[in-house]
């Protein structure tokens, strides 16, 4: 792990495998941090590939904010690591709020995105009743901390027979949402609540882009990921069965190969 002072805050990244590879930067939803990816980590690795996983201002090692941290703030993060470590463009991919910061950057930085990966994540802005139900769990995290919480949203956050069938899994899900400090998450929910919508973003796309979704996805079903594949018809979509919110963790086998696959055949091959 290296660490890194950059607008205004510490970043904790890890920056693995050839530094000639195709450079992969993965994004980790909310409440997590950047070893969500490990299993992607390795595989990508494995075949020749550079990945940077970054944990998020006010998650992992980060330093913590009181908020509220944007999508475009994490975003613009980003784009300074990608600068502080000299990389012109990558593949930037990300789950759930990952998924829309990724989103976020093809927004505001479109030079610096080679390929888009979107998993289990939605594009629209948020919701009147969205809004207020963020601030609501910023102010209860706040409040109470992160445990009841993640206990009480595990089931979700994985396919709910995938906590007692993977609990190795479950644990490491656990492990990251009650390590989070509530501030951090608070000042993501309250950021995240006021985020634009993405949907003429991704229908302006060019680039190669991936969508997956677990199959059994209760926060953004399958139907949110192929409203996202209506958008951008040139999208290659894969449904990873037996998972739920997590597939990278759930099912990483599945989830790599359809991502591996995606790196060789789609954008590998392309200048």
């Amino acid at each position: 792990m290296t660490s890194i002072g950059l607008r205004g805050t510490t970043l904790h990244y890890d920056d693995t495998g050839a530094s000639a590879g195709l450079p992969v930067l993965l994004v980790h939803g909310h409440p997590f941090n950047r070893t969500l990816w490990a299993p992607q980590v390795e595989a990508l690795v494995a075949a020749g590939h550079r990945v940077i996983t970054p944990d998020l201002r006010g998650y992992g090692a980060s330093g913590v904010e009181t908020g509220p941290v944007h999508l475009s703030d994490f975003a613009d993060d980003l784009v300074a690591l990608l600068d502080h470590l000299a990389i012109d463009r990558a593949v930037v991919g990300g789950v759930s709020m990952g998924g829309q910061i990724a989103m976020e950057v093809q927004r505001a930085h479109p030079r610096r995105v080679r390929a888009l990966v979107l998993s289990d994540t939605s594009a629209p802005a948020e919701t009147d009743e969205g809004k207020a139900f963020r601030n609501r769990l910023a102010d209860r995290l706040l409040a109470e901390g992160m445990n009841g919480y993640a206990d009480e949203v595990i089931g979700k956050m994985l396919a709910d027979y995938n906590v007692t069938a993977l609990p190795g899994v479950a644990e490491h899900v656990l492990g990251m949402m009650r390590a989070t400090d509530p501030r951090g998450a608070a000042a993501a929910l309250r950021g995240r609540a006021e985020r634009p919508d993405y949907r003429d973003t991704l229908a302006a796309v060019q680039s190669p882009v991936l969508i997956v979704v677990g199959a059994d996805d209760v926060y953004t079903p399958v139907t949110d990921a192929e409203a996202i594949r209506e958008l951008v018809p040139h999208a290659v979509m894969t449904v990873i069965e037996g998972a739920g919110h997590l597939p990278g963790a759930e099912q990483p086998g599945r989830f790599n190969a359809a991502l591996l696959d995606f790196l060789a055949t789609q954008v590998t091959t392309r200048a």
